[in-house]
């Protein structure tokens, strides 16, 4: 299997200096490949443009520019001119879909933090003084950069990735790793119903509480988002140093409300994984869920609009987003794979409002968003735990159609 590993860099000075370059000519390369393709297809030839044309060029280029471009990496330059190509790959099965297509677009120099390395050896090495207790990774034109490895690597290195993420900048690392042992099975199966005001409710009764990282620090970033909205829209390279300060200051709220959210994902998914050996879960359409609601013309005053409680679904929207279901999930089903459990997702539809004991389906068993009261059986229950009670039978019913 492929794990991966980020580790916090400790550039010097100097270093810090050649790495905002390396990420600078390869932004350069790939917006400069971007407009070559763009070019070519408005000529009256219609030219499509592929990789190859592309990484064939790329001697002369560096011969061309050898202050530049011809500093760094060959193979993280192929690197880049794929990258390109996968956005254009999607480009055109997204038109083939039907779907919003989305064209590239060319990369301003803050919005381009990541130079891949595809090979261990090649432009890079991992641990490039083994003699010397403090790791470090060697990248071509840059140097022998201090890593803050705070746990060991596991199988061969693969690829190395260079990003930068505000000041900080990481190695993050892909390992090829024999599968491992699976977890000692506990023979404990739970169904999960995940919620705005408790996180998660498992089909054992057990809540666990929503943080809400967004919200405990929603005043400093309105603050801080009001001080950068002081300041004019321009490059980077126009900014003072008040104004270069105002943005750090609203990305590093983000940045740790980020890590806060898929920190608490982590923990709690090793929770769940660790003590059952079957999780089952609602398969949430997050992205339809936290739509905006369509505008109600009014047709007795043309241009006008009827209320469509816009305002109270933005803060729905707004909630949702800070609960992270969708990092949650997917860092759920690799920890499962890891550990030999079992995933599955089931359709949500009347989770809640099906009575565990009667069977009975109706909106009114649903009186309140925590109450459950079954209005045939009089069965009463906490909501989010019939919710998850329903899904697990889901799940299991699923699970024995799929071994059939």
């Amino acid at each position: 299997m492929i794990r991966a590993y980020k580790f916090l860099m400790r550039p010097t000075v100097g270093q810090t200096i050649a790495l905002g370059e390396m990420l600078r000519d390869h932004c350069s390369l790939y917006n400069g490949a971007l407009q070559e393709r763009r070019n070519a297809y408005r000529h009256v030839s219609k030219t499509s443009i592929k990789y190859g044309q592309q990484s064939s060029q790329l001697k002369d280029i560096r011969a061309f520019d050898p202050e530049r471009q011809g500093r760094w990496s060959f193979s993280s330059q192929q690197a880049t001119l794929r990258r390109l190509d996968k956005a254009f790959a999607a480009f055109f099965r997204r038109v083939k879909a039907g779907e919003k297509p989305g064209h590239p677009r060319f990369r301003g120099v803050n919005w381009f933090d990541t130079v891949d390395f595809p090979k261990d050896g090649d432009g890079c090495r991992w641990d490039s003084t083994p003699h010397d207790p403090v790791t470090r990774v060697r990248l071509q034109g840059v140097g022998h950069v201090k890593v803050n490895q705070h746990r060991p690597v596991v199988g061969k290195v693969k690829t190395v990735s260079v990003k930068r993420e505000g000041r900080k900048w990481y190695v993050v690392l892909t390992a090829e790793q024999p599968q491992p042992e699976p977890l000692p099975p506990t023979g404990s199966m739970v169904g999960i119903d995940l919620g705005i005001a408790s996180f998660l409710t498992t089909s054992n009764g057990e809540h666990v509480a929503n943080p809400r990282h967004a919200r405990k620090v929603a005043v400093k970033l309105e603050a801080a988002q009001q001080a950068l909205s002081r300041y004019p829209r321009c490059k980077a390279k126009n900014r003072t140093k008040n104004h270069q300060r105002a943005v750090e200051r609203v990305a590093a709220l983000h940045g740790k409300v980020r890590r806060q959210r898929l920190d608490h994902a982590h923990k709690t998914a090793l929770g769940l994984v660790r003590e059952h050996d079957f999780i089952a879960h609602e398969d949430l359409k997050i992205r339809n869920m936290s739509k905006t609601p369509a505008p109600k013309p009014d047709p007795e005053k043309p241009g006008a609009f009827l209320p469509n409680g816009a305002a109270a679904k933005t803060g729905l929207n707004r909630s949702i987003a800070d609960a992270g279901w969708g990092v949650f999930l997917t860092i759920l089903h690799a920890k499962a794979e890891s550990a030999g459990r079992e995933v599955i997702a089931v359709n949500p539809r009347n989770t809640s409002r099906e009575c565990p004991e009667c069977g009975h389906t109706a909106k009114g068993n649903r009186p309140t968003q925590e109450k459950f009261h079954c209005v045939s059986c009089g069965h009463r229950a906490h909501a989010d735990e019939v919710g998850a009670t329903n899904v697990l039978r889901a799940g299991l019913v699923r699970r024995n159609a799929n071994q059939a």
